[in-house]
């Protein structure tokens, strides 16, 4: 083939392929929103605070009894 004859072709590829990807259509619709309920990221926060005060309680607790 001549040079020209495969530009011409890989430029209706190219045309061809773009047509394809343009039919595909848009994103697909969003979920439904998530459930109601309690968001964690406080209770977490408020759970290791407590571990770390439980813990220092305890090591402080068994320093003075030994």
């Amino acid at each position: 083939m001549i040079i020209q004859n495969k530009r011409i072709i890989a430029s209706i590829l190219f045309v061809l392929i773009s047509f394809v990807c343009v039919a595909q259509g848009g994103p697909p619709p969003p979920g439904p929103p998530p459930p109601v309920g309690l968001p964690i990221d406080g209770g977490v926060l408020m759970g290791v605070c407590v571990g770390l005060f439980y813990g220092a309680k305890k090591l402080l607790f068994k320093k003075n009894k030994c």
